[in-house]
């Protein structure tokens, strides 16, 4: 088996310098696992990278769709499948990065993403009453029904909703269940799995700090200019974190100070989301950056891999 590095964690944690000095240091290339750093003219909100921060390490999946494309799970693992091949072909090793545990997941247990079992009738019906009743009367029909998988995803997220509810049923299965039995297949990498973690009250600052930034390097007339350009709020790409909370304020619908809160408070759940997910996956291991400098995690990094895999004599 081939090898691969993760190196994950919530948003605002703190991946992406560490990971520059993880992937020059092992002769890596990063690919982004994050459903939002995909798309292009959504740099601020998205934290992505900037070219000059990239120190020459290739990145990959980063500002290759438009915001019209629909990005999903099953688009993430094929063109990341292609990226890993691609490195391999190199001789370099793939460091895939990012904070979505669920892109991640089908990835390093190429999971199974066939939609031979749709039916389009299902969808249809669960789309109309999305549009009818709204996006949380759709969640809580899924929480009825699948309570774990309502706990994963968020209930803007229309689309993976319908896709849970249109999977149950069809087969009168869980989704969840489907996704838990694919989770025990033998990953095809030789993989090491690490996700760095921080104090509650500093990550909850350190989210909080960043949007502050965001606000001030432009994201308001990112949002703003977006929406000009005809990418409306039923995209999947302005769902994201940082878009469709601004967008109410942008209409005249709440005030700037409404919109933050709400941003915030948002973005403190989605890490506590993150932090859930990973702690249910398997072979994972934590980095507590309140315990250690990111030199320290580098190089218990690094120590690993010349434990595990005898590359770095």
């Amino acid at each position: 088996m081939k090898p691969l590095m993760i190196l994950t964690g919530p948003t605002a944690v703190g991946k992406t310098e560490l990971s520059i000095a993880l992937a020059k240091s092992i002769g890596g290339e990063i690919i982004s696992a994050d459903s939002m750093q995909v798309y292009k003219y959504m740099d601020i909100g998205t934290a992505k990278i900037r070219p000059e921060e990239m120190q020459g390490v290739p990145h990959h999946l980063i500002d290759i769709l438009d915001p019209g494309t629909a990005f999903n799970v099953a688009v993430f693992k094929d063109l990341a499948k292609a990226a890993v091949e691609e490195i391999y072909g190199r001789g370099h090793i793939p460091v895939l990065v990012g904070g979505t545990g669920f892109y991640i997941q089908a990835l390093l247990y190429d999971i199974d993403f066939s939609e031979e079992d749709s039916d389009i009738s299902i969808r249809r019906e669960l789309e109309k009453i999305a549009a009818e009743k709204g996006a949380e009367y759709l969640h809580d029909m899924l929480r009825a029904v699948d309570a774990e998988s309502a706990e994963q995803i968020h209930a803007n997220n229309v689309k993976r909703v319908i896709r849970a509810l249109e999977y149950y049923r069809i087969h009168g299965e869980k989704i969840s269940t489907h996704n838990a039995a694919e989770r025990q297949k033998k990953s095809p990498y030789d993989f090491l799995y690490f996700v760095l973690t921080h104090k509650r009250d500093v990550l909850y600052e350190r989210i909080e700090k960043r949007i502050d930034k965001m606000v001030e390097e432009g994201l308001i007339s990112e949002v703003d200019n977006l929406l000009k350009k005809g990418y409306d709020s039923s995209l999947v790409s302005m769902q994201g974190l940082g878009y469709k909370e601004l967008i109410p304020y942008l209409n005249g619908e709440c005030s700037l100070e409404e919109a933050l809160y709400i941003l915030k408070r948002d973005t403190r759940h989605f890490a506590k989301r993150q932090l859930t997910w990973f702690r249910r996956e398997r072979d994972v291991r934590w980095l507590d950056k309140s315990r250690m400098s990111d030199e320290e995690i580098l190089k218990e990094i690094l120590n690993t891999m010349n434990k595990e895999w005898s590359l770095l004599k």
